[in-house]
């Protein structure tokens, strides 16, 4: 055992007039959320990145988790250390402290009283540019007998932090906002939808469906109709076919479902003479924020494919590989899912991984790295791909995770969510334009970024292939 694994106090005899300790820290959004959480405090200054911008200030937690706790770490575990009771401090909070910023804390003994073993620290809390943010003083009653303790690990908590919903939102921001037909908005939720992402700056919604209805969904919604364009379509069937034919004539460049269903949409999108089809299979993808990761996670197809072919899973992979460059992974790592990471005559599964990667070797898939059959622990943990002997780049590390049919694919990403605080942005991919599909259990976090993720899929360079006209392509 090394000395680090075990704490050591110094007792009140040890200690002498002049000793530091010091220690840094970066400040993260997790941090910001697990303090809010302790400590009940949810000022908008601490957990509301945009009005803290807007306040030009971010005097994030200075005082619970900084002041109080940088501090108290230091005089808890180093100096004088276990067997330290804290009585008093006094602190000035000089300068803001904001995400990413890197605090160093140093405490410093400047009194000693015998009686009761008191020790005066100087307590200061510098940034990464050298500026103070804190300073003050701290009166402890240090121990007076020798205490040796393993050092603990703090617990491994991983909250949702919404740090990727607001990357694809910054990615998205800045350009105009996107003629978007959205498909029989004859709910409330639908027209909601609309408007949020209209106000956000992501679409320009034309409403399409029954007017009488789309009126009513409105008034109920408290939204100004006259401020939105409508396009009249009898029905929900009829709302699909004007949708995609409003696509065709060069007036919407994106679909947004809204009160219909997936299967009523998606059969006007592929239709052979009208549709919007193109040479791929359409397919649905999830982009993923799971708490712990560092990175996006895409689990395709969840929506819209039951129980896809070889062909289908191949087109599939190529959307998903697609949609991954466009936000910003340049090689992406591709597992093929299955019960087990071995070839297995009797399921279907295995053998399609096994074709696919060896697909991918033949660049019949391109863009990416495929490796398969992999179940899901050695698909996202390299622990446990090590512990299986799998030697693969992308064991542990996948970016996507290609479901073997849509009932593991939609158990799957229900599971992220309401199990693992996970959040999602979905899109349908293979069209000649993206389709979000929005829902009425959706947060207005994920409508949100899934009309960003369309948006920069409107301006990324694999939507421009083929023309409209029907070549041999697949419904």
């Amino acid at each position: 055992m090394t000395t680090d694994e075990f704490m050591v106090n110094r007792t009140f005899d040890e200690i002498a007039v002049g000793d530091t300790v010091t220690a840094s820290r970066s400040l993260r959004t997790e941090d910001i959320q697990l303090f809010s959480l302790v400590s009940g405090d949810v000022n908008p200054a601490h957990v509301d990145p945009e009005y803290a911008r807007q306040a030009m200030f971010h005097r994030v937690i200075a005082h619970g988790l900084w002041g109080g706790g940088l501090i108290s770490a230091l005089l808890g575990t180093e100096l004088p250390g276990p067997g330290t009771i804290y009585l008093s401090q006094s602190l000035r909070f000089l300068a803001p402290v904001g995400i990413g910023d890197t605090i160093t804390t140093s405490v410093r003994v400047v009194e000693k009283r015998d009686e009761h073993h008191v020790v005066v620290l100087e307590c200061r809390c510098v940034n990464q540019a050298g500026q103070d943010v804190i300073t003050g003083t701290a009166e402890v009653k240090a121990p007076t007998e020798k205490v040796r303790r393993r050092r603990m690990a703090p617990p491994d908590v991983k909250l949702a932090t919404h740090e990727g919903h607001r990357r694809l939102m910054k990615a998205a921001a800045g350009r105009p906002p996107v003629p978007t037909a959205v498909v029989h908005a004859c709910s409330v939720s639908a027209i909601r939808g609309a408007v949020e992402a209209c106000e956000a700056g992501l679409i320009d919604p034309i409403l399409v469906g029954p007017e009488a209805k789309i009126a009513a969904a409105a008034k109920e919604a408290g939204v100004d109709l006259s401020k939105f364009r409508v396009e009249p379509a009898a029905h929900s069937h009829a709302a699909a076919a004007r949708a995609v034919a409003l696509v065709r004539e060069g007036e919407a460049k994106m679909l947004m479902k809204g009160s219909l269903h997936t299967d009523e949409l998606i059969g006007a999108v592929v239709d052979k003479a009208t549709g919007l089809r193109t040479e791929r299979r359409i397919s649905h993808a999830y982009v993923f924020d799971v708490p712990g990761r560092s990175g996006p996670l895409i689990i395709s197809d969840a929506a819209i494919n039951i129980v896809p072919t070889l062909e289908h899973k191949a087109d599939i992979v190529r959307n998903a590989i697609d949609l991954a460059k466009v936000i910003g992974v340049e090689e992406p790592k591709v597992a093929i899912l299955a019960a087990v990471e071995t070839v297995n005559p009797a399921m279907r599964s295995t053998l399609e991984a096994a074709a696919l990667c060896k697909m991918a070797d033949r660049g019949q898939i391109a863009g990416g790295r495929l490796d398969g059959p992999l179940a899901f622990d050695n698909a996202v943990s390299e622990a446990a791909a090590r512990e299986k002997g799998i030697d693969s780049p992308v064991a542990g590390r996948a970016d996507i995770l290609l479901v073997p049919d849509l009932e593991a694919g939609n158990m799957l990403a229900k599971q992220l969510t309401f199990l693992g605080g996970a959040d999602a942005a979905g899109i349908v991919l293979g069209a000649r334009v993206p389709i979000v599909l929005t829902s009425r259990a959706d947060s207005l976090q994920t409508r949100l970024a899934s009309c960003a993720l369309a948006v920069l899929l409107t301006d990324a360079e694999t939507l421009a292939a083929p023309g409209l006209e029907d070549s041999g392509t697949r419904a």
